[in-house]
């Protein structure tokens, strides 16, 4: 086989891949939504109950118990912090409990020194990102001044980008520059072509208006539709499959297409080899917005399984051991400070803490 032949066959397996690989990853995260809906969840909920109970139960220890003044710090920084989300999670009635321990609110000063902090933050982000260079006499002072003033050097730096985009435009180009561009615009002539011809043929053999049987006619509706639908998205491979299926042409005429055929074949698979990779990618970008971990953390369907199941052997965990708790602290006054000895008050640091409550 020649070259072209060898890359012709080559793309084809790879888009064939790749469509599986597609169709599968989204119908493994279809399922992986609808398990953490029906079973992760309940789970949970049933989990932010318990600890709801156990922000009443320390509540109460803390006020009627013998307790030292280190335990006491632990429980307030247990309910004040590593609770704070429960009300927002739907359980409002521990709010007054929190709000007891949670301490005093950030003053004016603290405040504004926070929002300094994460304009900085900001500013260095956008700077990396966008190459945004950012006016130190700016006032940023408030994340709307910030986003405010981001946008307007967004649209600053767009009309940048478009002002360019025209003077290159309007710059006359080299007789090497136009040659090319003639040529590109050649092949891009002869590839629409050979698709059109693909797809004209194919029509012409599908017509339903010119079959007689009815279910025959339904049938060559049917195909027919797909073939719009694949010559509209520029799948080549697919009217080349619909060509073999409808036997319009053999394996061995794929095999020995012409030279330039091939050619033309083989820019348009390589543009839908690249359209199926960005899917995958964009797929898998949109399930980590719904895990909250990188896409390539669970980038096969094996590992979207295994990675779930853990997680929820980890909720199920936590379950069984807080059930335990507040059963032991029930049964015996004295298993609140065994249970506040496995409690350690994270230290401060620049970050947040992820708290495994």
């Amino acid at each position: 086989m020649s070259k072209a032949q060898k890359e012709f066959n080559r793309l084809t397996k790879r888009i064939a891949k790749l469509e599986k690989t597609v169709a599968d990853f989204r119908d493994a995260a279809t399922r992986l939504r609808q398990r953490v809906q029906d079973e992760y969840r309940p789970l949970q909920r049933q989990h932010n109950a318990h600890r709801a109970a156990l922000v009443c139960l320390l509540d109460h220890a803390h006020d009627t118990a013998k307790l030292t003044k280190g335990e006491r710090a632990k429980i307030a920084d247990l309910i004040g912090y590593a609770c704070a989300d429960l009300p927002r999670l739907g359980f409002p009635e521990v709010q007054p409990i929190i709000e007891k321990y949670a301490g005093p609110p950030p003053t004016e000063e603290e405040d504004r020194e926070l929002d300094k902090q994460a304009a900085e933050m900001m500013k260095a982000l956008f700077s990396q990102q966008f190459g945004i260079e950012f006016d130190p006499a700016a006032d940023l002072s408030t994340p709307e001044k910030f986003q405010a003033y981001v946008g307007q050097k967004m649209a600053e730096y767009a009309e940048q980008e478009r002002q360019q985009a025209e003077r290159r435009a309007q710059r006359k180009k080299t007789p090497k520059q136009q040659a090319a561009e003639e040529k590109k615009q050649a092949e891009e002539k002869n590839i629409t072509k050979a698709v059109r011809t693909l797809y004209m043929d194919l029509v012409k053999h599908l017509h339903p208006d010119r079959e007689p049987d009815e279910a025959e006619k339904i049938r060559k509706t049917e195909l027919l539709q797909r073939v719009t639908t694949a010559y509209e998205a520029g799948e080549l491979l697919t009217l080349l499959r619909l060509q073999l299926e409808l036997q319009r042409i053999d394996q061995s005429h794929l095999e020995n297409l012409a030279e330039d055929q091939l050619k033309y074949y083989n820019k348009l698979l390589k543009e839908q080899a690249r359209e199926l990779d960005e899917a995958l990618y964009l797929e898998q970008m949109d399930l980590s917005g719904f895990t909250g971990k990188p896409y390539y953390y669970t980038p096969t369907p094996a590992a979207m399984d295994y990675d779930y199941q853990a997680q929820k052997a980890q909720l199920d965990a936590k379950i069984k051991q807080i059930e335990a708790d507040l059963q032991g602290m029930a049964d015996d006054p004295a298993a609140v400070k065994a249970f506040l000895k496995t409690y350690k008050i994270p230290k401060q640091g620049p970050g947040p803490v992820m708290m495994q409550f």
